[in-house]
This record gives C-alpha cells, sequence and structure tokens, in this order.
C-alpha cells in the first residue's frame, strides 16, 4: 500500500531520539507546560524569526486564543476563506466573532485580496490569511488591505510550517502567526498540538495567560481557558524542529517527481513568486477525479481530496455564513482536485509509480 500521508514513517526515522525524548519527559515528573515546552518556544521562535512563540494544545486553540488575545468577539466579523480546514472558520466562532468568507483565486486557491472589499463593514476587525497545501497566501495584498483599513492580519500557518515569503519564514509578518502540529503536518506531533508566534509582547502576554485560565500567578486576571501543551509532544516536536528544512528539502523534491512526469493535462501546483513552498500536499487538478480516485484506491494506493466540501457548503454551515458575491472558484475546486501521496519518507519509486498511473487513467 502506497499512503497519502505516514506519521509513523517519521517516528521510526527518529525512533531512537523521540523514545529517549519521552523517556526523558516520563523520569522528570514534570508532564505539562515543563521546561520542554520552554525549550521548544524558544527553539520555534528563533526558528520562525519572532520574538515570542507559545504553545498551545492544537492548531483551532491557536487561533481561538489568538482572536481573544486581538480582543475580537461577539460582534465583530473575521474574513477568512471557505477553502479550509473547518478549524479555520470553527475557531472564530469559538471565540465568538462572525466568519466571513471570500473565494480564492484560481492560481494557487488562497485568499484573493480583489474579493476583500466587497465584504468589508464596521464589523471587520482581522483577516486570517491561510497559507495552504504548504504555499504562501497573498502576503503584499492581503496586508497592503490591512493596512489601509486597520486590520489585524493573521497567518494560519498549519500547512505551510518552514516555508518563506521573500527571506522571512511564514508565521513572522502578520500580527500573530497560528500552528496546528497535528501529526500529518510537516511539524507534526505524535498527538494534538499548536503553536503561536508573534513580536507584540503585549499580545503574548495575553496569550501566555489565555491558554491557562487567565492566570497570572495562579490568579484568573482575565477570563481563559484550558488549552496546555504537554511535555511529551514538546519534546518531540523539538527532534523533529530539526529536522524540517531537510524534510522540507525531501518534500521538494517528490514534488519535482510528480511535476516531471505528470500529463500536460493536469494541472500540478503552482509556487508564487517570491516564495517558497513546502507541500504538505501536492494538490493537482484533473478530470474525471472520481474515475482517478477509484482506480488509484484498486491499485492500493491512497489518495485525498483537500477539501471534498468547502466550508460553507457543510451542514454544519450551510446558508448562515456571511460570503462575497460568489465562491465559484472555491465550489468549483471541490470538484476536480485530488491529494497524491506526499511525506518524507516516500520513496522516489513510489512517486513515479503513482503519477504514471494518474497518467494512465485522465
Amino acid at each position: 500500500m502506497i499512503k497519502f500521508a505516514d506519521p509513523s514513517a517519521q517516528y521510526r526515522s527518529y525512533k531512537k531520539r523521540i523514545d529517549a525524548a519521552i523517556n526523558r519527559v516520563l523520569e522528570s515528573e514534570k508532564y505539562i507546560l515543563g521546561e520542554e515546552v520552554e525549550k521548544l518556544e524558544d527553539e520555534f521562535a528563533r526558528y520562525i524569526g519572532t520574538s515570542n512563540a507559545i504553545g498551545v494544545a492544537n492548531g483551532t486553540d491557536a487561533i481561538e486564543i489568538s482572536l481573544r488575545a486581538l480582543e475580537i468577539g461577539v460582534g465583530d466579523e473575521v474574513i477568512t476563506v471557505s477553502h479550509t480546514a473547518v478549524a479555520t472558520v470553527a475557531a472564530i466562532e469559538a471565540a465568538g466573532a462572525k466568519p466571513v468568507l471570500v473565494d480564492v483565486d484560481p492560481r494557487f486557491f488562497t485568499l484573493d485580496p480583489k474579493k476583500l472589499s466587497e465584504v468589508l463593514s464596521k464589523k471587520t476587525k482581522a483577516i486570517i490569511l491561510v497559507h495552504l497545501y504548504g504555499n504562501s497566501g497573498d502576503i503584499e495584498g492581503t496586508s497592503a488591505f490591512c493596512k489601509k483599513n486597520n486590520l489585524y492580519l493573521i497567518e494560519d500557518v498549519s500547512q505551510a510550517h518552514g516555508a518563506k515569503w521573500k527571506d522571512r519564514r511564514l508565521g513572522s509578518i502578520g500580527e500573530i502567526g497560528c500552528f496546528s502540529c497535528f501529526p500529518t503536518k510537516n511539524l507534526g506531533a505524535i498527538g494534538d498540538a499548536g503553536l503561536i508566534t508573534t513580536n507584540n509582547e503585549d499580545i503574548a502576554k495575553k496569550i501566555f495567560m489565555l491558554r491557562e485560565y487567565g492566570w497570572k500567578e495562579r490568579v484568573s486576571q482575565i477570563t481563559g481557558r484550558n488549552s496546555r501543551l504537554d511535555e511529551i509532544q514538546a519534546a518531540i516536536l523539538r527532534i523533529k524542529l530539526e529536522y524540517l528544512d531537510e524534510d522540507n528539502k525531501k518534500r521538494k523534491i517528490l514534488a519535482q517527481e510528480y511535476d516531471s512526469i505528470l500529463g500536460s493535462n493536469i494541472v500540478t501546483p503552482e509556487v508564487r513568486k517570491q516564495t517558497s513552498h513546502v507541500y504538505h500536499l501536492y494538490v493537482v487538478q484533473l478530470d474525471q477525479r472520481d474515475r482517478v480516485l477509484d482506480y488509484l484506491k484498486q491499485q492500493n494506493i491512497i489518495a485525498g481530496i483537500h477539501y471534498p466540501l468547502a466550508v460553507h457548503q457543510q451542514p454544519a454551515y450551510l446558508n448562515r455564513l456571511k460570503t462575497s458575491k460568489t465562491l465559484v472558484i472555491t465550489e468549483n475546486l471541490t470538484k476536480d482536485i485530488i491529494s497524491l501521496p506526499i511525506y518524507p519518507e516516500l520513496p522516489l519509486s513510489k512517486v513515479e509509480q503513482v503519477a504514471n498511473l494518474v497518467n494512465k487513467v485522465s
């Protein structure tokens, strides 16, 4: 079987170090928000290029807590996209704010800044720019709109750990960067985990409080919640962070192999100018997508669809979200995209096999 993603393969790659790290935590008798979390926060901040990184329980919490730190909640609107993981929208609602969805551009599938004016209102407080599939969103266009309209820019970097815009890591450009470290991510834990980055010291202090009941010296100064990162996940992430750039290079090599083999009738990923793509996913557009998926499954190859339904099309959100005039590109994407297997440990020979089979039936 060729898996779409295989977190266990990465565990096996670093097994000795990960096992030793887990044992170190077990022997330490400190299991939550201890030395491993503190070191991860310091190391990740230095890697991303921010003055602060804060560990939280998961990526959804990272967005929710970030919005709360910016005092965005009931009565406020936050603009983002519908072509994203549900978590982006769910986190906005968890903070009490209203998600407002705009269409994506047809080349990179990320937020289209030209659509932002259609939904801007007096209630708009922030834009969440989702860096999708490992590729950067339109930072220049979105940042310019935020500055013009006095809005916060929040980066959702959950699919783009290590990617860059110009010479800066994604997550260091907006007011806040939010990261999921779900096991399949480029920087993935063995369980749930999340990180928040910022250069704003006041916001960082507030996030540190919000993740643990709003405590300051164990007294709740503000209304917070429980979103603590455990020591085992932090210890594992510290090891994987050391290899992140190397593993991202492996992903790029696999993507280049796909690019070189897949036929001209298949639309392969495009890399935005002045950015680096870290290929969390390798997503192509093709005709007769379902037939290709079924054929690959018959050959014991597991591919995916990101995403089979846009957020606004899903039953929990149907007909109740504010959107731009149309979401036609978003809706069309759900019909013809497929995510092909990609992860650092996948042999080039397997990529060649998958690509040739896709060519055969597309």
